[in-house]
């Protein structure tokens, strides 16, 4: 006989919005669709060919490892993976949202492209929709329909999009794949099966960077010349910046993994630092004296200001206690940007 798990109501929310809560983007489809690709088309066509093959179609299958009851995993930890799992799905949404909304515009003007951007809002609609199943294992699932309608849409323009999507997704694998390698070397922290998931999950998101690769390759204007340097390191530094708070801020979850957030948050900047020297013209200097440091202050800037935030009615009183942190953040971000960064047209070519 086969005992059957009886579940308790799932209770559907919208996820807190925060500083650091991953946005919904939109951006100029028209500039888009007008986009000379054709220094990369080949690449590009090799790409929706691999990913016509849809390797991991029966990868994100809930097999029998899911249909327990998870309600020993509690305290610090659920809350924590549930944390984990929200911004995780909030950030999987989003870039189908973006994906699916490219598809639509530019299919009858530029078929290619669009058909790319199908083919990753699927993978990205897969992702999102996996992990909130997870989360009903612990009775609570995002409600995905008000996300869409209600969240605030940020315009960037479609080099931004560009920039900001391959790290995005290169930061993610090495996200994923630096998680699975430690939790296969130390499975008794393997507490959720969805962590087996990470091996084939970080491919989807290495093929997705490298589609964005070449699309940033394709436009001249963002790997030459002194403007591309600059924002190059811009969003380098923001992603690497919102990476290190985030992380630090969820700090409970990853030693309930058996991981050390200050040590992983190094090894995943880093590690994405130098993938992106295949497609950025510079990268910054993680191993300068004062990039992790100055990082990890803001980090701790970053917790004094929420715990202000969730401890002080007084909205004056607050304001005045925050400012002095909010100043230290700029400056520390504004010393690690102007921190000379590292050429990298010179390592093209070399192995990363």
């Amino acid at each position: 006989m086969t005992a059957t798990i009886t579940k308790p109501n799932v209770k559907k929310t919208a996820i807190k919005e925060t500083l650091l809560t991953p946005r919904f983007y939109t951006t100029d489809f028209d500039a888009i669709a007008k986009m000379d690709i054709s220094s990369q088309e080949e690449e590009l066509k090799a790409m929706i060919v691999e990913m016509k093959n849809d390797y991991n179609r029966n990868h994100f299958v809930r097999d029998e490892d899911f249909e327990k009851n998870w309600d020993h995993v509690d305290g610090e930890t659920r809350a924590a993976f549930i944390d984990f799992l929200e911004r995780s799905c909030t950030s999987e949404f989003s870039g189908f949202i973006l994906f699916k909304e490219l598809s639509r515009q530019l299919k009858d003007r530029h078929p290619m492209l669009a058909e790319i951007f199908h083919l990753m809002a699927r993978d990205e609609a897969r992702h999102a929709g996996f992990i909130n199943k997870a989360m009903s294992d612990f009775n609570i699932s995002l409600d995905l329909g008000y996300l869409t309608k209600h969240r605030v849409y940020t315009f960037f323009k479609p080099e931004w999009i560009i920039y900001a999507v391959y790290l995005s997704e290169k930061i993610g694998y090495w996200r994923y794949i630096l998680m699975y390698r430690h939790l296969e070397k130390n499975p008794q922290y393997k507490f959720y099966p969805l962590f087996k998931k990470f091996e084939h999950w970080c491919q989807d998101e290495s093929r997705h960077g490298d589609i964005f690769n070449a699309l940033l390759r394709s436009q001249t204007s963002m790997w030459q010349g002194w403007k591309a340097k600059l924002w190059s390191r811009f969003f380098l530094l923001s992603v690497f910046a919102t990476h290190t708070l985030t992380v630090h801020e969820r700090a409970d979850f990853y030693a309930s993994v058996g991981l050390d957030a200050q040590q992983y948050d190094r090894d995943v900047t880093r590690n994405t630092n130098n993938t992106a020297a295949k497609a950025f013209p510079v990268i910054l200097d993680t191993e300068h004296p004062e990039f992790f440091p100055r990082l990890e202050k803001c980090s701790d800037y970053n917790l004094q200001l929420s715990n202000i935030e969730q401890n002080s009615p007084n909205k004056i009183i607050k304001f005045f206690r925050q400012l002095p942190l909010q100043i230290a953040i700029f400056w520390n971000l504004l010393c690690l940007f102007l921190i000379k960064p590292i050429e990298t047209e010179k390592l093209r070519g070399v192995a990363r």
